[in-house]
């Protein structure tokens, strides 16, 4: 069974969802989501022989959302990891990440190797640090019109994603999945300043078999102290790309697994199909090849959670032997 509780961990509180016992494997949600997007995981991945432990990360959930912006950068996120896993009384973990959660894991296993027995990511390849700042890259390439320049604009989407939480959520969750209507074509996720997101993006009438009424339910609940806090994160990027200067050109050492789904909008990013391509020549201990997932969109465990567990059940104890 699934338990629930507060830890503090790198001077924040976090709350935490864990089951099982064994090695530690941490579960990092990305946008929008909370340690729910993983429960389809807990008890598959528990009882393989593993301690399954999701956190809300800082900024959502019931965890801690510090009001400063420069308080949600990459080196804070990656402090909440290490700090979580010595609460916990471990020297070690898994890290797996999903969207946002991704760049957390990976960046883990780049800043800190000590700590992490072996790093998954999902959707979100390893982080190979461009030349460019990646807002002002994007900001200039699209006329501002990336969600990612979109979302870094203090209050304005915070404002339009609040009006109506589970509406947001829904059509979120929906358009970004391998069900929804042109799905997989590469098409780059861009926004009118003038009219928003939420306005160009389809409202289904049912939801997928994969996300239910219920999954809804908590994830709304989850954002009922609003976006503003999980924003934050895109508000950062410009600074950790300057904050990660030191590691231009570093590669991930712990062994490495990277899932996708070929629906996805994220490996269709510019730059990211190529860079999959040579995942395995840029990364010394990556397990195996890519994983692709067919009709796959861009909620990998949650579409595709037996593929996923298994997957992560193979990779996790094949790194613990």
């Amino acid at each position: 069974m699934v338990e629930h509780r507060t830890v503090e961990a790198n001077g924040v509180r976090l709350h935490i969802a864990e089951q099982g016992d064994g090695p530690l494997v941490l579960l990092l949600h990305g946008f929008p989501e909370s340690w729910h997007s993983w429960h389809r995981q807990f008890g598959p991945l528990a009882d393989a022989g593993f301690r399954v432990v999701a956190p809300d990360q800082r900024g959502y959930g019931s965890s801690d959302r510090p009001d400063a912006v420069d308080a949600y950068t990459i080196l804070h996120l990656v402090g909440d990891v290490v700090g979580l896993i010595q609460a916990l009384g471990e020297e070690k973990a898994f890290v797996v990440g999903h969207d946002w959660g991704a760049p957390v894991a990976w960046h883990t296993a780049l800043l800190r190797p000590d700590v992490v027995r072996g790093v998954a990511g999902l959707s979100v390849p390893p982080p190979f640090r461009g030349t460019r700042p990646p807002l002002a890259a994007m900001e200039e390439r699209f006329d501002g019109r990336f969600y990612w320049n979109y979302f870094a604009r203090r209050g304005v989407a915070d404002a339009e994603f609040a009006k109506n939480t589970r509406t947001t959520l829904r059509k979120f969750f929906y358009a970004a999945s391998g069900d929804a209507p042109g799905a997989g074509s590469g098409v780059q996720p861009l926004i009118d300043p003038e009219h928003g997101w939420l306005a160009t993006l389809p409202d289904p009438e049912v939801l997928p078999d994969w996300f239910t009424e219920d999954d809804l339910d908590a994830l709304t609940e989850s954002f009922s102290q609003g976006f503003t806090g999980a924003l934050n994160w895109y508000r950062n990027l410009d600074r950790n790309w300057e904050l990660t200067a030191p590691w231009h050109n570093a590669v991930v050492t712990p062994p490495a697994l990277y899932v996708y789904g070929d629906r996805d909008l994220v490996p269709a990013f510019p730059g990211t199909p190529e860079l999959i391509e040579r995942l395995p020549d840029l990364m010394p201990n990556l397990w195996r090849r890519p994983v692709e997932l067919a009709g796959c969109g861009h909620w990998t465990q949650q579409e595709r959670p037996d593929e996923v567990n298994a997957a992560l059940v193979e990779f996790l104890t094949a790194c613990s032997g």
